[in-house]
């Protein structure tokens, strides 16, 4: 069930390790390039609840949530196809909202999937071994074009604008495993057949804007406090991790090569020092996850989330301050058990405190506590960045880590779930 995850988050990973140098080479400023990263938050606030709601109400020969993982993947791939080919950052930007709402199509009724098929006491292994394909999908991602460079492409080999001809080797690879292995998943492990008295209730308010509009209206007036409380945490998380994604790369440059020019050999070097970084932690995240599996049951997913956002914020407040990109390792194992825990805990906690029949429109409302802060972060930090961060991208770091405190401080006012026994 988690390999096409997997195909979904090698998409995600290739986004977050190589759009900011992309539009960099396309001539995008730093201060700017938060702006160009609203596709990812504004699809995912319109297109989640929406296919989330849809999804709960879908009647089909294929199923309720495998229609949408098929158009999510295959348009998924076109853009991965397409993106690296980028002739202007207009048609780069354009494109990105594209494969994020085509990401995001996938997501959601993903997420719901596992909902559906496990019982309360197996959620946490659910959504963390969900976690730990993150992680191992985001580890490649993020690698595919040091290990390219390994098997002898040209890490200095560029196309007229610009863009390396190992990043476009990644995203053809990315945009072959997106609808390989969702492919593979809808084959391979079936929809739980609906029963006669669900489609019943289904087809006494048959799909359309009306009821769908409907159901998002509602759940969000009859939101458990649960939910409630997650959204604070939620904000200062998300709009950290962004502020990460977004600048690691620039403060990379800073720190390690002393440059900020994106066609010097030394940018080109902090974003394949990205890439290493990043597949290290998230094959950390990938081997956190099945650890956190036994501690989750035990502590509960609330206390182990809180000290997972502590070890991702004292890492992103040291990042800044390394020099030698050896070192820099170090902190990467604290990001690794802060996006294990992210990606995996939220939503045992959500999943706990929602009604079964709903689970499809929740995790898509859920979802509005990610990209909101993403949009929040986007629409602040061009005008925050010349100003109170000073044009430099290590403050930006800085900022990210602060919030992480912030966000195991909010983490520990949400109502603790009974923790579930292990299983015998």
């Amino acid at each position: 069930m988690n390999i096409g995850f997997f195909g979904l988050q090698f998409s995600f990973g290739l986004q977050q390790s190589n759009m900011g140098p992309i539009y960099s080479y396309l001539g995008a400023s730093e201060a700017a390039m938060p702006l160009l990263w609203l596709a990812g938050p504004m699809t995912g606030l319109l297109v989640q609840p929406l296919i989330g709601a849809l999804s709960d109400r879908t009647v089909s020969r294929f199923g309720r949530r495998t229609p949408y993982f098929l158009i999510g993947a295959l348009l998924c791939s076109l853009g991965l196809l397409a993106m690296p080919y980028s002739p202007t950052l207009w048609v780069a930007a354009s494109l990105l909202w594209v494969l994020d709402a085509a990401n995001n199509v996938t997501m959601e009724p993903y997420r719901a999937y596992v909902g559906d098929r496990l019982d309360p006491d197996q959620r946490p292994i659910g959504f963390l071994t969900q976690s730990a394909f993150t992680g191992l999908a985001q580890t490649l991602a993020y690698l595919a074009p040091s290990i390219l460079v390994f098997w002898g492409m040209d890490r200095d080999a560029v196309d007229l604008n610009g863009i390396p001809h190992i990043t476009k080797a990644a995203f053809l690879i990315g945009a072959v495993l997106s609808l390989s292995t969702i492919l593979w998943s809808v084959l391979s492990v079936r929809e739980l057949p609906l029963t006669p008295e669900q489609i019943a209730e289904m087809r006494r308010e048959p799909l359309s804007a009306r009821t769908t509009l409907a159901d998002i209206r509602n759940a969000v007036r009859d939101m458990p406090p649960t939910m409630r409380k997650l959204a604070f945490a939620m904000l200062f998380q998300w709009y950290a991790m962004f502020c990460y994604w977004q600048f690691i790369t620039f403060a990379l440059a800073r720190s390690l090569h002393g440059t900020s020019d994106a066609s010097s050999a030394g940018f080109r070097d902090a974003a394949l020092a990205t890439g290493q970084l990043g597949g290290f932690y998230n094959f950390v995240a990938f081997v956190a996850a099945f650890a956190l599996v036994p501690v989750t049951r035990r502590w509960g997913a609330r206390n182990v989330h809180a000290l997972s956002m502590l070890a991702a914020g004292a890492a992103m407040l040291a990042i800044p301050g390394i020099t030698t990109q050896s070192w820099l390792f170090v902190p990467m194992i604290g990001i690794g058990i802060g996006w294990a825990s992210l990606m995996g805990n939220p939503y045992v906690m959500l999943a706990d405190s929602i009604p079964p029949q709903r689970t499809g429109i929740y995790m898509g409302i859920f979802n509005m506590f990610i990209v909101i802060p993403m949009m929040i972060e986007s629409l602040t930090m061009p005008l925050l960045y010349n100003n109170i961060i000073n044009g430099d991208p290590r403050n930006v770091l800085y900022l990210g880590g602060v919030l992480m405190v912030a966000a195991a401080v909010a983490t520990m006012r949400v109502p603790s779930g009974r923790p579930v026994a292990a299983s015998a």
